[in-house]
């Protein structure tokens, strides 16, 4: 036998995340999240037969959007993160490039009130998606202090704001992320060399305001402002390669940034259907060589925004499950029992290394089989979240 072979197989991981579904304890359902109020018999069972635990994305009492969130959780760090309207632009087939700076733009209804400008709510995506159109290519173009703003039109008055000519992407968002009843917000610089940048993105507001009076959508938000970075690869540093399945072009952005196959998966009104799609999807791209499948699904996190607590910097449980898991003591699948399985609280950085170890392929720590930083995400991902 030679030297160094392993009689043990590795096994390929296929990840399924329901986006949102950390909850906390409510009233109205006896003092249970709504994971453990609910029927859930299949994850039960996938429960007594695996390792649990409970997981927080960057840390505990965070609560961070989805895109920072799966950053983390894919064993990337904080200074490596391009910004959402990076990934915004990749999942829409655009070219990138780290000459310029990306911003997500969004057509929006304002009024004039003595304090400033004020949202009112936003277009209708099949109502008014032409007239959205017309007006978001209405500011195209536009030149401020040696930098160039161009506008491509998404869906809906969303477009994506493309700075060239040197700009900074340091800048905080106008957009106050809310759908009405909050103000068009000033950009400000977050270090002094973004300055320049702030200062041509306001003055940039107020053009797009003059070009866009007396129409009903009057004002453009930006938000999510970020530059292209280069970073390993996720075979690089984790050593499995394969498909990142959602709905969400962001999504399908963030994982063709970090070189996993993109698959469009979309959602309809049938949860149950989209999530036995996703699981025939996964056993396709293994049975196609894939090492890794990564399935989102948005269901939960839309459910949660409607802040019924029968449909947050809580914890998520989290249920590893395959050939040669432990299965710990853990019988039902919620926060509180998931708490107390044999993974314990985790943090995004773990994820996975855990996964990696699950499935018989963990990078031996004090040997250097890789040359790239941050492999395995231990020790330095870790400690950047303490």
């Amino acid at each position: 036998m030679a030297r160094g072979v392993s009689l043990r197989a590795v096994y390929p991981i296929v990840v399924f995340l329901l986006d949102g579904l950390g909850d906390r304890a409510h009233d109205v359902l006896g003092g249970l999240t709504g994971n453990e109020a609910a029927n859930t018999p299949n994850l039960d069972r996938l429960a007594a037969r695996g390792s649990c635990g409970v997981l927080y994305a960057v840390g505990p009492g965070r609560a961070p959007s989805s895109e920072v969130a799966h950053w983390s959780l894919l064993g990337y760090r904080p200074d490596e993160f391009p910004g959402r309207a990076v990934f915004e632009a990749l999942g829409r087939g655009q070219d990138v490039s780290d000459e310029h700076v990306f911003a997500y733009a969004a057509l929006r209804p304002a009024e004039r009130r003595e304090d400033g400008w004020w949202l009112t709510g936003r277009p209708d995506p099949e109502r008014d998606a032409e007239e959205a159109q017309r007006l978001v290519e209405l500011c195209d173009g536009i030149e401020l202090d040696g930098l160039t703003f161009s506008l491509a039109h998404v869906y809906r008055g969303e477009a994506i704001l493309r700075i060239s000519g040197g700009a900074d992407e340091r800048v905080t968002d106008s957009d106050a992320f809310f759908r009405d009843r909050h103000p068009l917000l000033r950009p400000q610089p977050l270090v002094p060399e973004a300055e320049r940048t702030a200062r041509a993105c306001e003055e940039w507001t107020r053009q797009v305001i003059g070009r866009l009076e007396g129409a009903r959508f009057n004002v453009i938000t930006l938000k999510w402002f970020g530059r292209p970075r280069a970073v390993p690869s996720f075979l690089e540093r984790h050593g499995v390669t394969g498909a990142f399945a959602a709905d969400s072009s962001f999504l399908r952005g963030l994982g063709l940034a970090l070189g996993l196959q993109p698959v469009e998966a979309p959602e309809t009104d049938d949860p149950v259907a989209d999530l036995r799609g996703r699981a025939e999807l996964a056993r396709q791209r293994l049975d196609a060589g894939d090492t890794f499948v990564f399935c989102h699904q948005k269901t939960t996190d839309a459910a949660g925004h409607t802040k019924d607590p029968r449909i947050n910097g809580d914890p998520v449980p989290l249920l590893v499950a395959g050939p040669g898991v432990r299965a710990d003591r853990v019988e039902r699948f919620g926060e509180a029992d998931c708490a107390r399985g044999i993974l314990g609280h985790l943090r995004g950085p773990d994820l996975m290394p855990v996964l990696l170890n699950a499935a018989d392929r963990p990078l031996f720590l004090g040997s250097r089989p890789t040359p790239f930083e941050g492999a395995d995400g231990y020790p330095a991902l870790l400690e950047r979240f303490r």
